[in-house]
């Protein structure tokens, strides 16, 4: 049950028992120096003063051991804490040692060190103590008491327990599963295999709002307490079913199934019953049964390939399924090779999540069918009809379920030698051709249901095609009737070749007419600006009630497809540090786009102009959000985006002076391939403006997502200097080039001394070692491209800053 909360006091509160000392005594607090032989695991390092928890060796398998923290009434002694849970230690000759420097030491039968506390602000040799709390909390105390030099509850590993807080910094972790809060401030679960990540909780078809959740938090901290209630900032809460009893122990665990549970113990038994559970259906967790493979619950989970694949591990479902024939290794063979030909197989009731190469709307059968076939890295698609038609290709069959409440099904695209029968499945025909390719021509053979896969007879064969030829002329009657009608009535001129696109878009989002919007911008009088696609203009809908940026495309002669790309991506793009768009217009000739307004004009209003000083606080604010919106952009879409043209136009900035990346819809769109952002790819012609512009542009080289890093880099360094960087002469008034600029950065990164760089307009206030860190990521971002970080490094260095002190100013 989702609560809302208008402050973190009640978190705070709960907080300030995270450390309560109690008084010393031999069982639960113990000096430099004490240690406990893994021979001796029937005996706790500690208890806690009240008994309820306990420390020490716990049995992690054949002759392996894990140091632990447990509830000490636990049937099971499951572990709330772990010191090594993926390196145990050997069952003979194996210690645990708090050593005489405050570090508390962890080391196997050969005398290896597996794991120590990160103990920091030690000293004091004997005076150092480590206790266990009636919390649950194992902490490293300096010489005084109230000095916490380590404590437990900063390093879960799977398993909260109640006034433990997760943050920002920490994460539970099972196996490929995480539970931790994402850089919009929103808590979430996270597969994260060897080859695929997925996030699968809260819903990932909808955004933070549409789940109950909110990004208008900074705290991002969550707490159980001891009634049961788990409350997060995002404005999620929870109950445990047992809420309010009394004298009960309880914890929160993120499981190896990838679900988070709420635990409570049984007084009498000491058995744990689950209270609450994240998801009430398993198989919606991702990635349980890896790539090609479908999970199935009934009652119990079951993974099965998909028609055409086999298991690749049958002791490690996790592992997946393999393809029984040769898969494409080149979608751009020669004319001269050999074309192979396809068909598919059908799975009713089943569905395989994300990974869409692309998605239609209102489109028959035979076109997903054959859009499939024509599309080299189409493994197959999905396809349901609920009024409409809706089409989705699948570049991967992964996160694959089953479910006789799925409307869909899935047809997985096989050899057209393949045998998919039940008694061939085992044994695949080989083909000859040294790899597969397309052909729009193939005859497709729809096979029966996922319990048998049998070919159909000729009789039944022509039944079938009589039956669906009758259905499918009905519905492309009712198609055209209805299409006729709604073109006519709007006048509208589109490509043909773009027809399904515009049904997808137009389901999502507003449409509008030229008309409504020339009326909106009174007849495109006021211009907010203009860059190399377009022109933007203030417009007011719904009356006078809301104020938006209509886009006014030009070039378009050439541009549909740009504009088509724009349309798709941004439609499932949503991020607190992104323009969101509201609707678009496409007649005849008239292409536009219709934006959210954001009121404080872009950054280099403010930044570049010599009457204004943007203050020291807001301009790291916008470097911030703008490195995790571009974090967002190369890592966390649904498909990889490049922005192509960062720059100071391109940041807008709300009325808090937040940043938001404006015209990232026209930049070249690619399938993801792993987190790095290291994929590559052709462009048609170069894009950018000048100054920041990344070197490689002018090589002829594929592109990849550390063109955005370097352009971001320029953007930094004129945040802390105030002024453009191309403009930059020497003292002679020559021009600066990027090497002579790039060596002063260095002399200013290895002297420390970043005062002479920053903007004098701040007549000294700002904090300079945020500056220095913003000088020192510029200059990262300007090295060859495979040296340059990543935006997700950047923004997460960028945090670490932002947590310090925001007030220390240098004064020259």
């Amino acid at each position: 049950m989702a609560r809302r909360c208008g402050t973190c006091v009640a978190l705070i509160s709960l907080l300030i028992a995270v450390v309560p000392w109690p008084s010393v005594s031999a069982q639960h607090t113990l000096g430099a120096g004490s240690s406990l032989s893994v021979e001796d695991h029937a005996r706790p390092f500690l208890v806690s003063p009240d008994a309820t928890f306990s420390c020490g060796f716990l049995d992690a398998g054949e002759n392996a051991f894990s140091f632990s923290v447990w509830y000490t009434h636990a049937a099971d002694k499951t572990p709330i804490w772990t010191a090594n849970p993926s390196a145990p230690v050997n069952g003979r000759g194996s210690k645990i040692t708090f050593r005489r420097d405050g570090r508390l030491a962890l080391d196997d039968a050969n005398g290896t060190t597996v794991w120590e506390s990160t103990t920091s602000g030690g000293g004091g040799g004997g005076a150092m103590a480590i206790s266990l709390l009636d919390t649950g909390n194992l902490v490293i105390s300096g010489p005084s008491t109230t000095t916490v030099v380590w404590q437990s509850f900063d390093w879960p590993t799977d398993t909260l327990v109640p006034s433990q807080p997760l943050t920002k910094d920490t994460k539970l972790v099972a196996g490929y599963f995480s539970l931790y809060y994402d850089n919009d401030n929103v808590l979430r679960l996270l597969y994260d295999g060897p080859e695929i990540s997925s996030i699968y909780w809260p819903d990932p078809d909808n955004n933070p709002f549409q789940n109950g959740r909110t990004t208008y938090n900074s705290s991002r901290i969550g707490v159980l307490d001891g009634n049961g209630f788990f409350l997060s900032s995002d404005n999620f809460g929870v109950n445990a079913s047992d809420l309010g009893l009394p004298g009960v122990n309880r914890r929160l665990s993120i499981g190896q199934d990838g679900n988070v549970r709420i635990y409570s113990m049984n007084v009498s038994t000491g058995e744990w019953t689950v209270t609450w559970a994240a998801l009430a259906q398993p198989c919606s967790v991702h990635g349980l049964c890896g790539k090609n493979a479908i999970c199935e619950y009934q009652p119990r989970l079951r993974c099965s390939c998909a028609p055409g694949y086999e298991m690749v591990d049958r002791q490690d479902r996790r592992r997946g399924c393999k393809p029984m024939f040769r898969t494409v290794t080149n979608c751009s063979l020669p004319a001269s090779k050999p074309e192979q030909r396809y068909k598919f197989v059908k799975m009713p009731h089943t569905d395989f999540y994300g990974y869409d190469l692309w998605f239609y709307q209102s489109v028959t059968f035979e076109f997903c069918k054959k859009i499939c076939l024509e599309m080299c890295l189409c493994a197959g698609f999905s396809y349901k009809f609920q009024g409409q038609g809706d089409c989705y290709l699948k570049s991967v069959l992964f996160n694959g379920y089953t479910s006789s409440s799925f409307p869909g099904t899935i047809y997985v695209k096989v050899p057209i030698d393949f045998d998919a029968s039940p008694a061939h499945l085992g044994t695949a025909r080989r083909s000859t051709a040294g790899g597969l390719a397309c052909n729009p021509n193939d005859t497709v053979t729809i096979q029966g249901s996922p319990a048998m896969f049998r070919r159909s007879g000729n009789g039944t064969k022509w039944t079938y095609l009589f039956a669906f030829a009758g259905v499918l002329g009905l519905v492309d009657l009712i198609f055209i009737v209805t299409g006729c009608w709604f073109l006519s009535s709007h006048q509208q001129s589109i490509p043909s070749s773009l027809e399904p696109g515009y049904r997808m878009v137009a389901g999502q989002f507003r449409r509008f007419t030229y008309r409504e919007l020339k009326d909106a911008t009174g007849n495109f009088k006021e211009e907010l600006g203009r860059g190399g696609s377009g022109v933007v203009y203030r417009g007011v809908l719904d009356k006078g009630k809301v104020v938006v940026a209509v886009k006014k495309l030009t070039n378009v002669s050439r541009g549909d497809e740009e504009f088509w790309a724009e349309m798709t991506v941004i439609g499932r793009i949503n991020h607190i540090n992104l323009v969101r768009i509201r609707g678009f217009c496409s007649q005849g000739k008239h292409k536009l786009l219709v934006y959210e307004y954001v009121e404080n004009e872009s950054l280099d209003k403010h930044l570049f102009d010599p009457d204004r000083t943007l203050p020291w606080r807001d301009r790291f604010r916008i470097a911030l959000g703008t490195a995790r919106g571009l974090a967002y952009l190369h890592h966390e879409c649904l498909e990889w985006v490049i922005h192509c043209d960062v720059k100071p136009e391109n940041i807008l900035l709300t009325r808090e002076f937040d940043a938001k990346i404006a015209d990232f819809g026209l930049a070249k769109l690619s399938k993801r391939e792993g987190a790095t952002g290291d994929s590559s790819l052709e462009l048609s012609h170069m894009r950018g403006t000048t100054g920041y512009m990344a070197p490689e542009w002018a090589l002829n080289v594929p592109i990849n997502a550390k063109v955005d890093v370097y352009s971001y880099g320029i953007v930094l360094l004129e945040m802390v200097i105030g002024r453009r960087v191309s403009d930059q002469t020497t003292a002679g008034g020559e021009r600066l080039e990027m090497p002579q600029i790039a060596r002063l950065l260095r002399q200013v990164v290895d002297t420390g001394n970043v005062v002479p760089l920053v903007d004098g307009r701040l007549q000294g206030q700002f904090n300079p070692r945020q500056a220095l860190e913003m000088v020192r990521i510029s200059l990262s971002c300007m090295e060859e491209r495979c040296n340059r970080p990543t935006m997700d490094d950047i923004a997460k260095v960028l945090t670490a800053c932002d947590d310090e002190d925001e007030h220390p100013a240098y004064r020259s």
